[in-house]
């Protein structure tokens, strides 16, 4: 996932479940009830714009607190048996959870290069499910210069249905991201998904039944939407959730992809009515910071992962 967020970054720069498994108001999501919070805030390095090895990584969540961290498929696949289970039993004794991996077959270019991705994905599924990783997320680019929105989505349900299909397999969820800033949907000439409506129907088009959304404030925010947007969706329909906020003193116009703030650095996003309708659904799964934020970047590491912990449990846990 970490390799094409980048590539949305660059882009964004050079241009400056069934029907039935997605809720209705007052449905299983009125009823979850519980104020209480299952889900669990984890370490993602890459979306705070950073890279280090899984083992860097494990030391750095455990040391600022955070409850898990971004699996990584690669150095899972380098290990043998004996020692990926010592690598899990060193979590669990730090208490640390895995989150979701990305979804490492690139969709949105030619066929080929299609087709070469979803021959590796049986190989990366089956390690991720060694690994007890049951989530896998993506993104959806907003916009096409060549497709209409019909032909897009035709190509994206056939596309990210037969990657679901191995995923399901191997007993594992995929989550996806809508993208919703204006200065991004606009950018090319046909617009494509990017509120959470029309995300559900790309979900229901998939049909595999083990799809969901990969849920953002920062997209929910710019898509206009609110806390009863979230009520129409059960905890079985969220993969993964990104936490952050967005810069004051901007219209929705002038909101840019990668130009975002650390959850409740602004309070120009509704962090708290997000949390409370994650809160509400039962949400049990990760959620992490992701705000492409270019001072962040150029911290050190260290004071980087502490201050991404510190704005995650001032919001989560007050």
């Amino acid at each position: 996932m970490l390799k094409y967020r980048i590539g949305r970054r660059e882009f964004v720069a050079s241009v400056s479940l069934g029907a039935a498994a997605l809720a209705q108001p007052g449905g299983a999501a009125a009823e979850a009830g519980g104020v209480g919070r299952k889900f669990f805030f984890i370490l993602s390095l890459g979306r705070i714009g950073f890279k280090a090895t899984f083992p860097d990584a494990v030391h750095l969540a455990a040391k600022h607190g955070f409850e898990g961290l971004d699996p990584d498929a690669g150095y899972f696949a380098s290990l043998s048996d004996d020692a990926l289970k010592r690598v899990l039993d060193d979590l669990k004794m730090k208490n640390l959870r895995l989150g979701a991996a990305g979804l490492p077959v690139e969709f949105r270019k030619d066929e080929t290069t299609f087709a070469d991705g979803l021959k590796r994905l049986p190989a990366v599924a089956a390690t991720l499910q060694k690994a007890g990783v049951a989530r896998v997320s993506t993104w959806i680019m907003p916009c096409d210069e060549d497709l209409t929105y019909l032909q897009n989505f035709r190509q994206h349900a056939y596309r990210l249905r037969a990657c679901a299909a191995i995923l399901k397999d191997h007993g594992q969820r995929l989550g996806l991201e809508y993208v919703s800033p204006r200065t991004l949907w606009r950018s090319r000439r046909h617009p494509f998904v990017h509120t959470m409506s029309e995300i559900k129907e790309l979900i229901v088009a998939i049909g595999t039944g083990n799809v969901g959304v990969q849920l953002d404030s920062w997209h929910w925010f710019n898509a206009e939407e609110t806390a009863d947007d979230i009520l129409t969706l059960r905890n079985e329909d969220v993969v993964t959730v990104d936490l952050n906020d967005a810069p004051a003193g901007l219209s929705l116009d002038q909101q840019v992809d990668n130009q975002r703030e650390l959850p409740g650095a602004t309070g120009v996003i509704p962090v708290q009515a997000f949390l409370g309708a994650l809160r509400k659904i039962g949400y049990d799964g990760p959620i992490h910071a992701e705000p492409f934020n270019a001072a962040l970047r150029s911290k050190p590491i260290d004071e980087a992962c502490a201050l991404t912990a510190a704005a995650m449990k001032k919001v989560l846990l007050g």
